[in-house]
């Protein structure tokens, strides 16, 4: 319910920096989590953390909103750059920024966590090209089956190996491993 009312401000930012930044918004119909996914989710941190309860578990879901930004090879660092400064100078406070283009093998993007003022909710922003979205997508089921606790070693390797193919395929843009996340004090008005 939190994450529901501070969805249509946050909306309203994230739009606005995929507009001035000139990515394309992927998958805005689904930047809510479903409750199904949310319970899972929260079900999942209280077996890790048995000692915490469900408010502190929901304290730490960063992705029950969250966002796909998507530009061409060649815009995707400009575009990266742009968006996240903008939404750092509207106040939104930078509380991930996990950038996997530079690994040998494995995932390829871009994903970063905010917590926007005012509301304080938290929310992802994941910036993708069109190769990494599609090998994201490609590789989801057997991501999903590789967190299941009932899959054997053998098999949790065998999902790996498959992930590390496809997304070995995807290009890195130049510049991408070195994306950092936006110095707030660099963007403050000088005192």
């Amino acid at each position: 319910a939190r994450a529901r009312a501070a969805e249509p401000s946050i909306s309203g930012d994230v739009r606005a920096a995929a507009d001035l930044s000139r990515a394309e918004l992927v998958g805005f119909d689904h930047r809510l989590k479903s409750p199904d996914s949310l319970k899972r989710k929260v079900a999942t941190d209280l077996k890790e953390h048995p000692e915490q309860n469900v408010d502190d578990a929901l304290a730490r879901l960063s992705d029950a909103v969250r966002y796909t930004f998507q530009w061409a090879d060649g815009d995707y660092v400009t575009g990266v750059t742009i968006a996240s400064e903008v939404l750092s100078a509207w106040g939104n406070d930078s509380t991930k920024w996990s950038n996997t283009w530079g690994r040998a093998k494995g995932y390829k993007g871009l994903n970063s966590g905010w917590r926007a003022p005012g509301s304080q909710q938290r929310f992802e922003v994941q910036f993708h090209t069109p190769a990494s979205k599609y090998a994201q997508e490609e590789t989801h089921k057997l991501y999903e089956e590789l967190r299941l606790p009932s899959t054997s070693p053998e098999r949790k390797k065998e999902l790996q190996e498959q992930q590390d193919a496809i997304f070995a395929a995807v290009p890195v843009p130049d510049g991408a491993p070195a994306l950092a996340a936006p110095d707030r004090t660099a963007l403050a008005p000088a005192a």
